[in-house]
């Protein structure tokens, strides 16, 4: 908690609020004194002006406390929501970077919960400090010290009070603390669950599995329920005994103070004074139990934060980073990848070369490395063996900004943000204007149904692109690719959702732009058809390059290429 909290607390604010947590402090426990006074030298003597002098004195303490309280209340919320703040940005601006390893390793659902929950749990804990970690332990001593000097022998009631309250509080933070602990882990697990069943709500209805889904929340809710139930019990249990061990105290000072007011030994205002002073350093107490259940939990939510802050990012730019040529130009040279802990390489000898105005397509079956083979060009991973150069320079040697700015990628799963069609696009080129849009959305075919849209490049889009189709997504994220001016464009299967008549079209609109045509386009397809003008294609089969030539070439001599074209043409039609 404190490492997460160096230079993302203010220091200034800190110390205020324990300057003003001191003066509250100070002033609570002066108004015992005073009260005691009042009885022992105006209510006793009957010296009425005595009593309204003592009376405007409290009046004036009691509103410097109120006063320090809301002090230190106001810059207590305030720091502690500035750390959620500073943490939050942090923790993004560092997941936002790494690499899909790194991003496996932890999981979505996961990090979800740490970048909010366990954020929460660091804020409430800081706000608990800086209050009451430093109210109790000062409370403690200041009352404790007073209430002595009111009377040496009433104190002796602590040495009975004190042994329970500490007893009763080692037993509930035993049995209290694990369970704060778990909370996170099934948090996380509720988290999963909830999230794949709204991603997957189509897949659930189609397969009719809506009961298991519900069963499988089911339990992972009242998993995380019955925690929740059995933790706050305890908690529960804890105020009633603690006012019961209060409430005694209460009638141990009033019996054995009524004795000693009896023989003389003991004023009655510094009895009134004394059973103040015992509430406040039980209450001190039980402010000291409720941090030390808390920040158990806290520090749990701590360490899972600082995992995700402490994860080495292994896709970084290097220390001394070479400038990319202007010419476009991409090689595979000898290509070995390996997934992190993987028996058997994904991808082997995989060596081939483009350059500028040329067409590389990638054609395999399901698991042969495709998709696996283009996230080397933006250094989505690092090789294992061999070097992947762009423009003449291996992308691990170059500034990672730049390898991005030099790279449009289209992924497989189309992915829009919510907002406009302008905004979207805009995500490939901020810079660029809406006739540049216009072109990509064109080339793109996407154009047309833009246009009918009255609202135009304003026209809203929701949340994942929901208002669209599959294949209107595909074609805006194709379109927002193109509007970027790169060295290279990369679509990972980008026209699956397409029909051959729309794919053909947008394949002869890539060839025919005078800008594109320049550049090195790289083509992830399953359809013969898609690849079948690309100038070399590559089939992979097991990780493995089994094939490379044109489509001519492949179709007379590759095995695999011909059962790829077997199996998607009918026979009597020609490829």
């Amino acid at each position: 908690m404190i490492k997460l909290a160096k230079g993302r607390m203010s220091g200034w604010a800190v110390l205020g609020a324990v300057g003003f947590m001191i003066v509250q402090v100070i002033a609570s426990l002066y108004l015992p004194n005073l009260t005691a006074d009042i009885v022992n030298k105006g209510v006793a003597l009957g010296d009425t002006d005595y009593i309204w002098q003592t009376g405007m004195k409290m009046i004036a303490f009691a509103i410097l406390s109120v006063l320090a309280a809301t002090g230190n209340v106001f810059l207590a919320a305030r720091t502690s929501q500035k750390l959620g703040q500073n943490v939050r940005r942090d923790v993004y601006r560092k997941v936002i970077n790494y690499s899909h390893d790194e991003m496996d390793a932890v999981g979505t659902s996961s990090l979800i919960t740490r970048t909010t929950n366990d954020v929460t749990q660091l804020q409430n804990a800081w706000m608990m400090i800086l209050r009451m970690m430093i109210m109790a332990p000062i409370m403690l001593v200041g009352a404790s010290f007073l209430a002595y000097q009111k009377n040496h022998t009433l104190t002796l009631v602590f040495v009975i009070v004190i042994p329970i309250m500490l007893i009763f509080m080692a037993t509930l933070m035993y049995f209290a603390v694990p369970l704060f602990k778990a909370m996170q882990t099934k948090t996380d697990k509720i988290n999963l669950v909830f999230r794949e069943g709204l991603t997957g709500v189509r897949v659930i209805r189609a397969f009719r599995q809506d009961q298991f889904e519900q069963d499988r929340f089911d339990g992972a809710n009242k998993d995380y329920t019955n925690n929740a139930v059995k933790v706050n019990t305890i908690m529960a249990l804890g105020f009633p005994i603690m006012t019961l061990i209060m409430s005694g105290t209460n009638i141990g000072i009033t019996w054995w103070g009524g004795h000693l007011i009896a023989t003389q030994a003991l004023e009655t205002g510094n009895m009134i004074a004394f059973i103040t002073y015992a509430m406040q350093i039980l209450m001190s107490f039980m402010m000291l139990a409720m941090i030390f259940m808390f920040i158990p939990r806290a520090q749990a939510s701590a360490v899972r934060i600082n995992e995700v802050l402490d994860q080495t990012t292994t896709i970084t730019t290097p220390a001394d980073p070479k400038p990319l040529g202007d010419t476009p130009a991409l090689q595979f040279d000898h290509v070995d990848f390996r997934y992190h802990g993987a028996e058997r390489p994904a991808l082997e000898g995989i060596d081939v070369a483009m350059t500028a105005g040329q067409t590389l397509a990638i054609i395999g079956g399901t698991g042969s490395g495709k998709t696996t083979m283009i996230n080397l060009i933006p250094r989505f991973y690092d090789v294992e063996k061999g070097a992947v150069t762009l423009n003449g320079v291996p992308v691990n040697a170059v500034d990672l900004q730049a390898l991005h700015h030099a790279v449009a990628f289209v992924p497989q799963k189309a992915v829009l943000f919510s907002g406009t069609v302008r905004e979207n696009m805009l995500y490939g080129n901020p810079n660029a204007t809406d006739d540049e849009i216009w072109h990509a959305l064109e080339i793109a075919q996407s154009r047309d149904f833009i246009e009918a849209n009255p609202e135009g490049l304003d026209y809203h889009v929701e949340q994942g692109g929901g208002n669209f189709s599959g294949g209107q997504r595909q074609r805006l994220a194709i379109a927002r690719a193109l509007v970027k001016d790169a060295s290279v464009y990369v679509f990972d299967d980008s026209f699956s959702a397409l029909d051959f008549k729309t794919d053909a079209m947008l394949r002869a609109a890539l060839r025919n732009d005078p800008q594109i045509s320049q550049k090195i386009v790289v083509i992830v397809g399953q359809r013969v058809s898609t690849v079948a003008d690309a100038d070399t294609i590559v089939v992979l089969e097991d990780g493995k390059m089994v094939g490379r030539g044109t489509h001519a070439e492949l179709k007379a001599n590759n095995a695999t290429y011909q059962e790829i074209i077997k199996s998607q043409i009918r026979e009597g039609d020609e490829a």
